[in-house]
C-alpha cells in the first residue's frame, strides 16, 4: 500500500487461494470471509457494535483491507474491516444500515507484535492472536460474552450463535467438555463467509482503450434506444456475463462507465484509491453529505470500496432474495486520528444501480 501515495494509483484486490494460517493476525493480511484476523488484539468492538442496526443479530465479518500510512508513527500497522448482516431482508436498496466498518491501528512498537515482520511459517502461526487475550465467539470469531452452560467451555457473543452451533453438533460435543475446542466449531461453516487472501495490485490502464465521456454517453444512448442496456456482446467471460447479471436492474450511463473501467479486470473485488472520487456503479444516490469522523471532527475521506464481484465468490448472488450491492464505499477518518478505543468506527455507504424506471425518466 502507498504510503504518502504522491503518485496516485488505484490498487485493484483479487480473490487468491492461500492456506488459513496465512491469514492469521501475525500476518496482517488482507482477507475476505472465515474468522476476523483482529489487529489489535484488546478491547475488540463490542457485541452490540457487531450487530446488525436493522434486526440487531450479529453481522458477519465480510473482508478486511491492510492500509497502513508509514508516513504517521501512530499508523505503522493499520486495516479497515468491514462487517455485514446476513439476513436479506436487512439488505435495502441505497442503505448501509446492514453494514458496519471499523478502523484499528498501531505503531510499529505496541503490545501485541514485534518489531520485525514475523517468519512465513506454519508453526505458532496462531499466537499472537485475539483468542489470546479474549473469550472468542466459537461461531463468529468477534467477543464470546456468554458460556455454554453444560460443557462451561464453548463461548458465545449472542443466544442466536449459541442455537446454531447446538444445531450444527455441539449438542453432541457438549457431552464431552474436554473435547470442546475453544476456537473452532461446526456452527461457524453454516455462518462465516468462504475464507480467501485478497491481492492487492496497481491497475494499469490501456490509454487506447479508454473512452471519453461524450463516447460512453453516446454508446449508452444508443444501446438504451436498443433496449440492450446489460446485454452487451462485447465480452463473453464468465465473470463478465457475472457483471452483468448481478445488474440485472437496469442501470444509467454511469453503469456504462464503470463497466468500461473495469472491463480488464473483471474478477477485481476491492479498488483501492484513498483520498479520490469513488467509482460509481449510478448517477443516482450519491452521497451529499459525508459525516466528520465522530471522535476528532475531521472530515472523513473515501478510502476503499468492495465491488460486486465479490458476491459471486461469497455464494450469495441468488436469483432469490440475497444480500446484495452495487458497491460498498468506506469512507475513513482522513487524519486517521488516535482515540482511546483500540477500534473506531467508520462509514460505509452503499450505492446500487438505478432502476430502468428511473434510467427512462433521466432520458426522456
Amino acid at each position: 500500500m502507498a504510503a504518502g501515495r504522491e503518485n496516485v494509483v488505484v490498487e485493484l484486490g483479487f480473490i487468491e487461494k492461500t492456506p488459513a494460517w496465512r491469514l492469521r493476525s501475525k500476518f496482517f493480511p488482507s482477507k475476505v470471509g472465515g474468522y476476523p484476523a483482529w489487529l489489535a488484539l484488546k478491547n475488540l468492538p463490542s457485541n452490540e457494535e457487531l450487530s446488525c442496526r436493522i434486526c440487531s443479530k450479529p453481522l458477519v465479518f465480510l473482508c478486511q483491507v491492510y492500509a497502513p500510512f508509514h508516513d504517521r508513527d501512530n499508523c505503522f500497522h493499520r486495516t479497515v474491516f468491514v462487517f455485514v448482516c446476513r439476513d436479506p431482508d436487512c439488505c435495502r436498496e441505497n442503505s448501509s444500515s446492514n453494514i458496519r466498518v471499523f478502523r484499528s491501528q498501531l505503531p510499529r512498537e505496541n503490545e501485541f507484535y514485534p518489531d520485525e515482520p514475523a517468519k512465513d511459517i506454519e508453526p505458532g502461526s496462531e499466537s499472537p492472536g485475539a483468542g489470546d487475550f479474549n473469550a472468542l465467539c466459537r461461531v463468529c470469531g468477534a467477543l464470546g460474552s456468554k458460556t455454554c452452560g453444560g460443557c462451561k467451555v464453548a463461548r458465545y457473543c449472542s443466544k442466536d450463535h449459541q442455537a446454531l452451533d447446538w444445531k450444527a453438533g455441539h449438542r453432541m460435543e457438549c457431552k464431552n467438555p474436554e473435547t470442546v475446542s475453544k476456537v473452532s466449531c461446526m456452527g461457524n461453516e453454516k455462518f462465516l463467509f468462504p475464507e480467501f487472501e485478497i491481492e492487492l495490485e496497481p491497475e494499469e490502464l490501456e490509454v487506447s482503450k479508454e473512452k471519453s465521456e461524450e463516447e460512453v454517453t453516446k454508446e449508452y444512448e444508443e444501446l438504451l434506444r436498443s433496449g440492450q442496456v446489460t446485454h452487451q456482446d462485447d465480452d463473453d467471460s464468465d465473470t463478465e456475463n457475472d457483471l452483468i447479471n448481478m445488474a440485472s436492474k437496469e442501470t444509467d450511463k454511469q453503469f456504462q462507465k464503470f463497466r468500461t473501467r473495469i472491463k480488464d479486470y473483471p474478477d477485481q473485488i476491492v479498488r483501492y484509491d484513498r483520498g479520490q472520487e469513488p467509482l460509481w456503479v449510478s448517477s443516482s444516490n450519491k452521497p451529499d453529505n459525508i459525516p466528520p469522523c465522530p471522535s476528532c471532527g475531521q472530515p472523513r475521506q473515501f478510502e476503499f470500496q468492495v465491488m460486486p464481484q465479490l458476491l459471486v465468490h461469497l455464494k450469495v448472488d441468488n436469483p432469490g432474495k440475497s444480500i446484495d450491492w452495487g458497491t460498498v464505499l468506506v469512507y475513513s477518518c482522513k487524519e486517521s486520528c488516535q482515540q482511546e478505543n483500540n477500534y473506531i468506527e467508520e462509514l460505509a455507504y452503499k450505492q446500487d444501480y438505478s432502476p430502468i424506471s428511473q434510467v427512462m425518466k433521466n432520458h426522456s
